[in-house]
């Protein structure tokens, strides 16, 4: 990576930063919120954390949140699954998170949150937990 200084730097940076996209679509009761790009520290972690406590708020207390096409995921996004995670159940629902890349997993099991949240292998078993 070239070193950068001032404007250039900024702009680099910008250039390198994707945004996170949501799909929101029903099924019956339950909430999925397709996740697509990555999950970390910035615009996605909020997008994201804002997403869902507006659905939350609005009284979707049963989140599915599909983890497939989140390309990277660090400490930031971790946080943010475990804030939406805990004020789900505070709200007295349930959030369940969904076939998680392989990459995904390996961050969740470094820091062993797969012990922690509702992790399953794919959409059907997520719908069926709840």
């Amino acid at each position: 990576m070239p070193l950068l200084n001032g404007r250039d730097s900024v702009n680099f940076w910008r250039q390198r930063e994707v945004h996170l996209k949501i799909n929101i679509r029903q099924a019956g009761r339950i909430t999925i919120l397709d996740l697509d790009g990555p999950l970390r520290f910035g615009p996605a972690e909020d997008i994201f954390r804002n997403q869902a406590q507006q659905l939350v708020q609005a009284g979707s207390t049963f989140l599915a949140v599909n983890l497939a096409r989140v390309s990277d995921l660090d400490s930031s996004g971790v946080g943010a699954l475990v804030r939406v995670f805990t004020s789900v159940r505070r709200a007295g629902g349930k959030c369940v998170f969904f076939s998680p890349s392989e990459r995904v997993l390996m961050v969740l099991r470094m820091v062993r949150m797969n012990a922690i949240l509702d992790i399953s292998e794919d959409e059907a078993a997520a719908l069926a937990s709840f």
